[in-house]
């Protein structure tokens, strides 16, 4: 198997954890670092959950410092990441190292009971606190990772009719990229 269907595969596992592991809509959190908003992970995660009728996928963008004003679903801070519990999924997305703050806040989320999920650029100690880690490859942008990782969530079912439908997307995907083949 080649390192690509590999890591495609691990994608389609961290996918999967994502519909699964929230318990209910509102319970899957997603933060990144003081420096990068995962708030293109989580529009996709949004249109996932509508387009699969997966409430629970539906996701929280929790922000380090939320401006004033900030529309609702703008305006979530840490106190959300700091009353993570039970039943309820904290998705970190760092395209750079975690910082020292996060990875506490991490691990005290773990200690409640919060799954943690991770997509990173291989940081081991992220993916040390993690139930479930996936480092984006170098030779795959992090944007790119996040949009594989995201059509993975919103795919039903892991037969080979979900194999097909997750290829389907990422084609799909991939000409609203860069067009279509000719």
């Amino acid at each position: 198997m080649m390192a690509g269907s590999r890591w495609l595969e691990q994608a389609r596992v961290l996918g999967r954890a994502l519909r699964a592991t929230p318990r209910s809509a509102g319970g899957l959190l997603v933060v990144g670092t003081p420096d990068y908003e995962p708030w293109h992970v989580t529009a996709h995660l949004d249109d996932e959950s509508r387009l699969s009728g997966i409430a629970e996928l539906a996701p929280t963008l929790i922000r380090w410092s939320p401006p004033p004003g900030a529309p609702p679903h703008l305006s979530v801070g840490l106190a959300r990441l700091e009353a993570a519990r039970r039943g309820e999924t904290l998705f970190v997305v760092a395209e750079d190292t975690a910082p020292v703050p996060l990875l506490e806040r991490v691990n005290d989320a773990r200690k409640t009971g919060a799954t943690i999920l991770a997509l990173d650029n291989d940081d081991p100690e992220l993916d040390a606190l993690a139930h479930e880690a996936l480092a984006v490859p170098e030779s795959l942008s992090f944007d790119a990772g996040q949009h594989l990782v995201s059509a993975a969530a919103g795919e039903r079912g892991s037969n080979a009719r979900g194999r097909a439908g997750l290829r389907a997307r990422i084609a799909r995907l991939l000409d609203t990229v860069a067009g279509p083949s000719v």
